[in-house]
């Protein structure tokens, strides 16, 4: 891995109210850990975001060198705090290693291939750890740790067991734990407007107005009905 520089400044005095005169100047508060006694600093922020820049879930180290001073410590990036609205670099943690002695560091998991359950089979891939504890000499911390799962078909696992690591490091996650899998491709969903119109009620038949029936011809016959009939419309007409 290769390693970066960081310039760092002691910290005079602790608190909320150092802190915010820090930020307010361009600073970060951090602490630098390791030493004999946790020591207070202080850095530019935009430096630590460089260093962090293209390497999100990888352990970065880092040369420190103290400001005016030909001091020089290998440390790695800790822990950083960013605040929850402006999300900008609030403070920052380091931690100093010695090159003789193994350190636990966080490596990002990265998928190398395609699978074949996504190519013959439109399956999914889901990478289900993005991240990985492994132990080494800091100088042997890898950029991350390749999963070839071009050999996955749906319903297949890759687990930790199965990594191929670089000599001298050791993962630290349990040996069964899933790293990859490959999931059916997801069912189509039918339109609503479609189910609407499948489920739709048919429309009510409309019924037309019946002509009313002719009043019965009387028991005299035709031609006494015809009489009496003709007999009602004469005074209706009068």
């Amino acid at each position: 891995m290769e390693q970066r520089g960081l310039t760092i400044q002691r910290r005079e005095g602790t608190g909320k109210s150092v802190a915010k005169r820090l930020r307010r100047s361009g600073r970060v508060p951090g602490i630098l850990y390791g030493g004999p006694a946790a020591m207070p600093i202080t850095a530019d922020p935009r430096d630590v975001l460089r260093l962090i820049h293209g390497h999100e879930g990888s352990t970065q180290l880092l040369t420190l060198t103290f400001d005016g001073s030909t001091e020089s410590r290998t440390a790695i990036i800790r822990d950083m705090q960013f605040d929850p609205v402006s999300e900008a670099l609030v403070h920052v943690d380091l931690q100093e290693v010695a090159m003789d002695r193994p350190i636990t560091v966080t490596v990002a998991v990265h998928p190398v291939g395609e699978p074949a359950g996504v190519r013959d089979q439109q399956g999914i891939l889901n990478l289900v750890m993005h991240e990985l504890s492994v132990s080494c000499l800091p100088s042997l911390i890898p950029e991350r740790i390749d999963a070839d799962v071009s050999a996955l078909m749906i319903g297949d696992v890759l687990t930790v067991s199965q990594l191929t690591v670089p000599a001298g490091v050791r993962i630290l996650n349990d040996p069964n734990q899933a790293v990859a899998t490959v999931s059916p491709p997801r069912a189509e969903e039918v339109p609503v407007a479609a189910a609407a119109a499948v489920t739709a009620p048919a429309e009510p038949e409309v019924l037309t107005e019946r002509k009313p029936k002719e009043p019965p011809v009387e028991e005299t016959g035709k031609e006494g009905g015809k009489r009496e009939r003709d007999k009602e419309r004469e005074k209706e007409k009068k």
